[in-house]
């Protein structure tokens, strides 16, 4: 059923028992001040509904205390039963003032039903109270009209206005188009179950999910189908939940599952149960349990980091993360911490105009010498760093590295140099991933006009939201988006009118056959003139051979990168092989 059905999103069950015991103790409490404010005092009223008052007092101070771990149907029946009471003591009150104010008590039932249950049991539990309210004043029958009806007013008035306020607050966490909660209820939800489990020891787990090949359902049915599809979705997982789960819609074709009471492997079979109910549908899932000290976004950083794995590897499975480290990451912490002191350090490789081989940008290139191990490559640790949760600190780590090297060779050289820095797929689905290059330009005083960020086209073939959203916000803040490895995937090309692109870097396959196959050649022609159509500039990259260079200048490519005009070095290395030239060039 959908959350408009069921109770508002504020009923947790902490709440409800402090609400419901605080309301219950109150009535309570004016219970007993009737009583002793009625003429002849307890003489005057039967002894057990003279004991009616501190009972229920009572009873509310240990809701207060104890009720949260009450299942909610004790709330319900505590209500109804509470109504018949004030029905019982407006009946037997010795005046009819008093009988009225214990009547008026019921508002406070009223509000208490539509803040906390589903709508129609609110509704039932309404005419329950009216019923008893006019039966107590026909029996009595000294109650007036008038203020008979002013009272059942005052009733449902509160009961329609709690119902609204706390629906309308409900639906802030709430995804319109699936009826789930959605990222900001999530979120919410989340840090209250991680302190409860911070706080009593039980297990919680996280799962995050993602539709295989959702965007082709959009591109080829249309938008309504897929939204059609996440409907179905939602609805064949929402009857399938586990007691106490949490489903929630990110966004996109993502969505998230809480688990309260899970550890890792349970909340992995609980995985696997919901994609196999929905059969035909393909489904990624990242797993992760909560480890001491872990704060919210760390359980769902290594749930991220698992459905990542699948990802890469091929979809259509569940993954647990394993929590711990490998020893290769611990050292990577390590050397993160440490920084440079870590052997961590940042390469630059020129990138030329081959026209005249002169330097007009670098590419940083993060290297990491090993105490034991020595130089670890990069397609090594890189990995290690997605895989366990590390890639956001070594992106922090090689962009105000490369943007303070980048600076100190501009610097050197006297001129304006552009920047480009690869980014993961992990990274750029970050959504601290822009604060934190902003923040690296701001500390270093890098100009964000000359800095690219360079995206492969695997990456941009999936196309999430979030990381779309990332360049987007990049290039509003002055910089620019490259393609990497251009034309060794499928899909891109037909999206370069609409993603946020400025550059094309062409794969080394392209340059290292220009010289050998002429149909190569014309092809990468081609890719040049549908580069400047789109007002995109081409980087070629792995140029080796004067032979390859001498080509890529007769066909007036603009910009380009290899082992023939430099291997990646430090930056103390390029200064001092560049400026000599510099001065050198200055001076004739």
């Amino acid at each position: 059923m959908r959350i408009s059905r069921m109770a508002p999103e504020v009923a947790t069950p902490r709440v409800v028992a402090r609400t419901g015991g605080l309301l219950t103790a109150m009535g309570g409490l004016a219970a007993i001040a009737l009583v002793l404010g009625s003429p002849g005092g307890l003489a005057g009223i039967h002894p057990a509904i003279s004991a009616l008052g501190p009972a229920t007092t009572v009873l509310g101070l240990a809701v207060m205390r104890w009720g949260h771990r009450i299942p909610r149907v004790f709330f319900q029946v505590l209500m109804i039963v509470g109504a018949v009471g004030i029905g019982v003591f407006g009946y037997c009150s010795p005046t009819v003032d008093g009988a009225v104010a214990v009547l008026a008590l019921m508002a406070f039932a009223s509000m208490d039903a539509f803040l906390f249950f589903p709508l129609l049991w609110g509704l039932g539990f309404l005419v329950e109270l009216l019923a008893i309210g006019a039966v107590v004043v026909v029996l009595r029958g000294d109650v007036a009209v008038g203020p008979a009806l002013v009272l059942g007013v005052l009733v449902v008035g509160s009961a329609g206005a709690i119902g609204v306020l706390a629906r309308r607050a409900a639906s802030a966490g709430e995804d319109a188009l699936t009826g789930l909660v959605n990222r900001r209820g999530f979120d919410e939800l989340l840090d209250a179950a991680v302190r409860t489990a911070m706080r009593t020891g039980e297990p919680l787990a996280a799962a995050l999910f993602d539709l295989d090949h959702f965007k082709a359902v959009n591109d080829s049915r249309g938008h309504a189908a897929g939204d059609e599809l996440l409907r179905a979705v939602a609805d064949t997982w929402r009857q399938a939940l586990p007691r106490g789960a949490v489903l929630a819609r990110h966004g996109g074709d993502e969505f998230s599952l809480l688990l309260p009471g899970h550890d890792g492997d349970r909340a992995l079979r609980c995985a696997d149960a919901l994609r196999a109910a929905l059969p035909g549908i393909g489904t990624s899932v990242g797993v992760a349990q909560i480890e001491l000290g872990d704060s919210p976004s760390d359980l769902m950083r290594r749930a991220d980091a698992a459905l990542y794995r699948v990802k890469t590897l091929g979809r259509g499975r569940s993954e647990l993360d394993a929590g711990g480290q490998s020893p290769m990451a611990r050292d990577l912490a390590t050397a993160l911490a440490d920084g440079q002191a870590g052997g961590l350090s940042v390469h630059l490789q020129p990138i030329v105009t081959p026209a005249d081989g002169e330097i007009a940008g670098v590419e940083a290139l993060v290297r990491w010498t090993h105490p034991e191990r020595g130089m670890v490559p990069p397609m090594d640790f890189v990995p290690v760093a997605e895989q366990e949760g590390l890639i956001g600190a070594l992106g922090a780590f090689v962009w105000v590295a490369a943007c303070r090297d980048a600076r100190t060779l501009s610097d050197a050289l006297g001129r304006d140099l552009v920047l480009t820095v690869n980014v993961s797929g992990l990274e750029l689905d970050d959504p601290g991933f822009p604060d934190r290059v902003l923040a690296a330009l701001a500390g270093t005083g890098w100009p964000a006009g000359r800095t690219v960020v360079e995206v492969t086209e695997s990456l941009v073939e999936a196309e999430t939201t979030r990381s779309v959203r990332a360049l987007h916000t990049l290039r509003a803040h002055g910089l620019r988006v490259a393609i990497d490895d251009f034309g060794t995937g499928y899909s891109a090309l037909s999206r370069l009118d609409t993603l946020p692109t400025d550059y094309l870097k062409l794969d080394n396959s392209f340059v290292s056959t220009i010289t050998t196959s002429s149909r190569r050649a014309r092809l990468l022609r081609s890719v040049m003139a549908l580069a400047d159509a789109l007002d995109l500039v081409l980087i070629a990259e792995g140029v080796e051979t004067p032979e390859q260079a001498r080509t890529l200048r007769e066909l007036g490519c603009p910009l380009a990168q290899g082992y023939l005009y430099g291997r990646p070095r430090p930056v103390g290395e390029l200064v001092a092989e560049l400026t000599p030239a510099a001065e050198a060039a200055v001076g004739s």
